[in-house]
């Protein structure tokens, strides 16, 4: 925390007592020398020489019979009259044992009047100063916190034990009861943080449509997950207050069906859905014309499509950022498919351009990517969320890491998959080849494909095509050569195979993204791994990630590999960090929060 910031604005209580003591200061007289502790000893100076920049002495305890050494880097000229013969001294300094000199105090000072009381000392002068001067008891309790936890913190930064300075000094670290009140606060203040930011509104208008009796149309039965997320739209939906939802699905989880849900509740009255890309869009689009009933206005707009829309011309309106540029008012349900793909000027913009006044539409966002389940707690405290986790049907994908002398049993394994008409999916990790990346490029690995397979596509995420080759692909392809531009969303019913090129450059959530692209109607999958990487800690990586189907705990996974950035209110970047609290490790943190 920088001292700027802490001059120019407060900072809340309960972030300033996160930031922990580096060391405490102790004025408590030692009877003994104690190695590798700051020690404060009462001795008498018994020899003292200069050798170049260095000062060096030996000293008598008058506590005990023990002679220590010492010595003083760089010394200043007040030193020479400190530790001249026969001086009586209190010096406070990190006494050493080595085996040339034994025991040896380096670079002490003095002190003038000893103390009982233990000071903490802190990276930044202004932050003691602050927690020193507001850090009480009756203002932790303000702030809400439970009594063990305030108890916990009042030790650390005012009373610490013995055992406490002794941790601190030896080893570095503190006992687990204190990291635990430090987690805990810490992630207590964001929580506190976020939900005081939202405010809740008067719905634009209650919706109550009957959705139990479409549901009863559906040519297949809803899992026991997307029932659940829609029984608590339903509920939210007609309640007093405009509804806030996150979706939350794992890979192929049918939140295309609690979409279309919502949309049946909103009825008759409008819905708008906005998803990333016209592919998207337009996939949604024919899955409202399928499910949805015929008498229902269904518009799509894309770029391609893009026309003005009259309020009149429709009951759903499902496109892309295209939507923002309409003159659209009052629609109460707003819904947003990969929310995470959208910035929050958007979002917002999006939810201004339909609201009226101080009365606000209904808002569902949804994301494909699993969060880990501590994080999807911490949402659950400040926006309504659901998670689907189920899938309609059970996917059958098998994971294998592969190296170069497997490559001619992947060849037999594409072959026989594009005979049976299914499709392969081959993802590189480049567009062009680069000297940085041990792994040919697309455009290197084209022409081999291309000679050895008919009905061969290429597509990238720069490629102004890509949208319509993914179609073309969809319907008559066999191999297609992309980059991660298929991640997310695209629906290819026929691929069975996918090849992640480098997989170890990849994170572990988006692995599972891309493997998730196969076998989405319930067809046998097989997701390849390519590695050129020998090392132990990558292929044990991989070698997790073949095991574990779920995407809340690949999450999870991929949290432990990397930083964990701020994935709820979307304004820290990847990288950024809790101080203490992990995502990946404490979710019982949490649970105590909400229980407390």
């Amino acid at each position: 925390m920088a001292k700027k910031e802490l001059k120019n604005k407060p900072i809340p209580l309960l972030q300033l007592v996160i930031n922990a003591p580096k060391e405490y200061k102790s004025l408590k007289l030692f009877q003994v020398p104690q190695e590798d502790r700051i020690n404060l000893l009462h001795i008498k100076v018994i020899s003292s020489k200069i050798i170049r920049s260095n000062i060096y002495f030996t000293l008598q305890l008058l506590t005990s019979d023990i002679e220590i050494k010492g010595v003083y880097f760089r010394f200043k000229p007040y030193h020479i009259e400190l530790f001249s013969l026969g001086n009586i001294l209190y010096l406070r300094g990190k006494v050493k044992n080595s085996e040339q000199f034994g025991l040896q105090i380096i670079n002490p000072h003095q002190i003038k009047e000893l103390s009982d009381e233990v000071t903490a000392v802190y990276k930044n002068k202004l932050i003691g100063e602050a927690i020193s001067k507001h850090l009480t008891y009756e203002n932790l309790k303000k702030q809400g916190l439970p009594s063990n936890i305030i108890d916990t913190l009042l030790i650390l930064h005012h009373n610490p034990t013995d055992e406490m300075i002794l941790n601190l000094e030896i080893f570095r670290e503190f006992s687990e009861e204190i990291i635990y009140a430090l987690k805990y606060t810490e992630a207590f203040q964001y929580i506190r943080s976020v939900k005081n930011s939202a405010v809740d509104y008067p719905p634009l208008q209650k919706l109550d449509g009957d959705v139990k009796s479409w549901i009863k149309t559906l040519p297949f039965q809803l899992t026991g997950d997307q029932k659940k997320a829609i029984e608590n739209i339903r509920v939210d939906i007609k309640s007093d207050l405009a509804m806030r939802r996150m979706i939350i699905g794992d890979v192929g989880s049918g939140k295309t069906m609690v979409i279309l849900a919502s949309m049946v509740i909103a009825h008759p009255f409008k819905s708008v859905l906005m998803a990333p890309t016209s592919i998207l869009a337009q996939q949604l689009f024919n899955e409202a014309e399928k499910y949805l009933p015929k008498k229902y206005k269904i518009v799509l707009l894309t770029s391609k499509t893009s026309k003005k829309i009259d309020l009149e011309d429709f009951d759903i309106l499902i496109g892309t950022s295209a939507i923002l540029y309409q003159e659209l008012s009052e629609i109460p349900l707003i819904i947003i498919d990969e929310q995470h793909r959208f910035g929050t000027k958007d979002r917002n913009r999006l939810e201004k351009l339909v609201q009226k006044e101080d009365k606000h539409p209904h808002f569902i966002q949804l994301s494909a990517t699993p969060i880990p389940r501590t994080q999807a707690m911490i949402n659950s405290t400040f926006i309504k969320t659901s998670i689907i986790e189920e899938t309609p049907f059970k996917k059958d994908i098998e994971t294998e890491t592969i190296f170069s002398r497997d490559f001619p049993r992947l060849l037999e394994k594409i072959e026989t998959e594009i005979e049976k008409k299914n499709q392969v999916l081959i993802i590189y990790p480049l567009v062009e080849a680069s000297e940085k990346v041990d792994y040919q490029s697309l455009k290197e690995s084209e022409s081999y494909w291309k000679n050895s397979f008919k009905n061969v596509f290429v597509t990238h995420g720069k490629d102004k095509n890509k949208e319509d080759i993914l179609k073309e692909f969809g319907e008559k392809g066999s191999i297609l050569l992309a980059t991660t531009v298929v991640e997310v969303g695209i629906s290819l019913p026929k691929l069975t195979v996918i090849v992640i090129v480098g997989a170890e450059r990849l994170g572990l959530a988006t692995l599972h993204q891309l493997r998730g692209r196969v076998s989405r109607t319930g067809l046998k999958g097989y997701c390849y791994l390519y590695t050129k990487s020998k090392e132990e800690h990558i292929t044990s990586r991989l070698g997790k990630f073949e095991k574990t189907k779920n995407g809340f705990d690949i999450a999870s996974m991929d949290l432990e590999n990397r930083k964990s950035g701020d994935i709820i209110k979307g304004t820290k970047q990847s990288g950024e960090t809790f101080v203490w609290f992990n995502l990946a490790k404490d979710k019982s943190i949490i649970e105590d929060i909400i229980k407390n």
